[in-house]
């Protein structure tokens, strides 16, 4: 295993309560209409600005957006509490040798928001956000681009996902594809894909590694 690709909200952050938030002031401003947090995972997909686009009925598109990113910044550091299990789980591989990748839909503005919040900043050797790709997950591209730009085969890779779009993708993209659960919010209860491995706590997927050692992160 030289690489290890990880989603982002649901999996390395537990950012989907300010997505949700951030999310229901814009409809709420702007169309008048109150969303559930089920309304608008079945919106997820693309990037916030494309899902905006595409679900806004009111013309102020550019308005609308600026006004999520507002939410999503001043409401990071209380809806959004950092998991130092996770980090230490990303200091513990890089200590490895192994190359850690972002495969995420998020636009790349608010996910440079979390990790400057969550101090995630320089941990990461490659990030595909939403910006980055022509057909978000479940279509394996953002993957299939955070591979080559790492110079690493299928096979040599890991992919890592809270959502059935991202198991999809993992799967369609020829990697070993992992499901967890092992965050307070996280998007798919249960995979309509099998993916090939499920963890319910980062302790249990660390010590599955085979480096050797069994400790608690």
């Amino acid at each position: 295993m030289k690489a290890i690709l990880f989603d982002f909200d649901g999996t390395l952050a537990n950012t989907l309560p300010i997505c949700f938030d951030a999310f229901q002031h814009v409809f709420r401003k702007f169309d008048q209409k109150e969303l559930t947090s089920e309304d608008i995972k079945a919106m997820f997909g693309p990037s916030e600005t494309g899902i905006i686009s595409a679900n806004l009925i009111n013309q102020n598109i550019e308005e609308a957006i600026e006004h999520y990113y507002e939410k999503y910044s001043e409401s990071h550091k209380s809806l959004v509490v950092p998991n130092h299990e996770i980090t230490n789980l990303l200091n513990y591989l890089k200590d490895k040798g192994i190359k850690l990748g972002i495969v995420t839909g998020k636009a790349r503005r608010s996910l440079d928001i979390s990790l400057e919040a969550l101090q995630m900043n320089d941990l990461f050797d490659v990030i595909i956000t939403g910006d980055d790709v022509i057909q978000p997950k479940p279509h394996p591209e953002g993957v299939i681009k955070a591979l080559a730009f790492l110079e690493v085969g299928p096979h040599e890779a890991m992919f890592i996902g809270d959502s059935d779009a991202d198991i999809q993708a993992g799967v369609q993209a020829n990697v070993f594809t992992v499901g967890v659960q092992w965050l307070p919010d996280y998007q798919t209860l249960e995979f309509s894909i099998e993916p090939h491995s499920v963890y319910y706590s980062v302790i249990d997927f660390k010590n599955s590694l085979g480096f050797g050692e069994r400790n608690e992160l």
